[in-house]
């Protein structure tokens, strides 16, 4: 099946006992063993969740799928693949709740971390140590777009015998495949673009990798960050649109990308799509389109705000990847948690704002960013 079809039939096949054509959701903590021992206890197991992870693992061209509460939750599953003494290299243009997560929980662990600029995967190479077991990374990066060769990514981890794990919301599975590209662990927040409507909170990893997957199996239901039957349900449901929303953001992306670019009040824009782009011949190979985040500089923080005050159709919020334009300013929002001194030696300035473009009609988005500006004219 091609892409369109797997997002609406897998893992969503009519129910086998009434025929209803929408998975039925499974509220259930607990489960009768009196005629069966497949089903516990819903923290293990539970067919809604199993449909939903089915339907990931479809998308993602990966045999494994594992759905959680969050993002987060999927994240710090993926941690329990590491022990005290270990080592990590990531990418340095990550969210700000991974980096977070990594230096102020994981280290209290004893599991090290450097991050890298790996659009130049000598860097990731170079960083190597004798103790490291895995190579994290996000492309496109948040919020500065960068653009990852995971090809090389997957290709290195092979090499050197560690871990690769690439954090794959900003794309989704319509857009980009990791794992047909040699990467070992994709990680998604499904409370993005996979649900597509800002109304759960989940988390998802996909592998083809068995011995990681058989770890990461256990910790799913020792741990217990698992999703509710119902946020599966949602996800499930989001899903079915993935492709034609994707398609809706990477079209009103490109163009607001374009409209931004002859904008003077505007420093900078980063969007894979745009020819001048860094990296926009590896987005161009690895993607099928460059999706719907769009981040620009303003030359400073009293010039974002007042423009993100005079917008009235872009929501200001934290969170991306709905139908809705959402738009943000990350060095006091997403990405507050990181040292200022990392943050602008990244280029996470106080004039940058990140913004997920929606699926509303572009000339209305248009209009409300011309209004943005007029505000800075006042």
């Amino acid at each position: 099946m091609r892409m369109a079809t797997r997002a609406i039939h897998a893992g969503q096949k009519p129910d086998s006992a009434t025929g209803a054509v929408n998975v039925p959701i499974f509220m259930t903590s607990t489960y009768s063993q009196s005629e069966q021992e497949e089903y516990v206890y819903g923290r293990g197991r539970n067919p809604t969740r199993e449909a939903l992870e089915e339907s990931l693992a479809t998308l993602e061209e990966g045999t494994r799928g594992l759905a959680f509460a969050s993002g987060m939750a999927a994240i710090t599953t993926v941690m329990t693949l590491l022990k005290q003494g270990d080592h990590v290299v990531v990418e340095d243009s990550v969210y700000g709740g991974t980096y977070r997560l990594f230096r102020q929980v994981m280290e209290d662990f004893g599991v090290s971390f450097d991050f890298v600029d790996m659009t130049d995967m000598g860097n990731a190479e170079a960083a190597i140590r004798e103790d490291t077991r895995m190579l994290w990374a996000e492309s496109p990066t948040n919020p500065l777009l960068k653009v990852v060769d995971l090809k090389a990514l997957g290709d290195l981890g092979k090499e050197r015998g560690v871990y690769t794990v690439v954090d794959n919301t900003f794309a989704s599975p319509y857009l980009q495949q990791p794992l047909k590209l040699g990467v070992d662990i994709v990680v998604h927040s499904t409370t993005k673009y996979l649900g597509g409507h800002s109304d759960i909170l989940g988390g998802a990893v996909v592998t083809s990798h068995e011995k990681a997957h058989e770890r990461l199996r256990f910790a799913q239901n020792a741990v217990g960050a698992i999703p509710s039957p119902f946020d599966c349900f949602l996800v499930l449901r989001g899903i079915r649109t993935l492709p034609l929303r994707m398609d809706r953001h990477s079209a009103n992306a490109m163009l607001l990308a374009h409209f931004l670019q002859e904008r003077k009040e505007v420093e900078w824009v980063a969007y894979p799509g745009l020819e001048e782009h860094p990296q926009y011949a590896i987005a161009k190979a690895q993607m099928r389109a460059f999706g719907g985040m769009v981040s620009f500089a303003l030359a400073g923080k009293k010039e974002a705000n007042a423009f993100l005050k005079a917008l009235r159709l872009i929501i200001l919020g934290e969170s991306l990847g709905g139908i809705e334009s959402l738009i943000e300013h990350p060095a006091s929002m997403t990405h507050k948690s990181v040292p200022r001194a990392e943050r602008e030696a990244q280029g996470i300035g106080d004039g940058l704002i990140r913004f997920s473009v929606g699926c509303e009609d572009a000339t209305d988005l248009l209009e409300d960013l011309i209004q943005g500006f007029d505000a800075l004219r006042t």
